[in-house]
């Protein structure tokens, strides 16, 4: 059985095995593509023969990911709208991401 791991990152939870790609909120800006980025906010590790839960995170449990890109996720539009009243607001909004390789749980 494969190593697993629930991480939190960006007030969201992943469950997350080693190769797994995810795209996470936005990390930081400084980072490139190719950096390596380490999670200690691990919630549970399972290796198949034990399984770890924290309270409210597993002490001394890293999660290792590599950074493959930063960008923005397609355009969401927001129209807000009242009949008979000539209210019309339309908004757009592209959230960033981070998409990242899991390498080592």
């Amino acid at each position: 059985m494969a190593k697993i791991a629930i991480i939190e990152t960006g007030g969201k939870q992943y469950l997350v095995t080693q190769d797994t790609v995810l795209n996470v909120e936005k990390i930081s800006d400084s980072e490139k593509a190719g950096s390596k980025i380490t999670f200690d906010k691990v919630l549970l590790t399972d290796d198949g023969n034990e399984t770890k839960v924290g309270s409210p995170y597993v002490e001394g449990a890293k999660v290792s990911a590599e950074l493959i890109e930063q960008g923005k996720a397609d355009k969401v539009t927001v129209i807000r709208y009242r009949q008979k009243s000539r209210y019309f607001k339309k908004r757009g909004h592209r959230q960033p991401y981070t998409k990242i390789r899991i390498t080592q749980v």
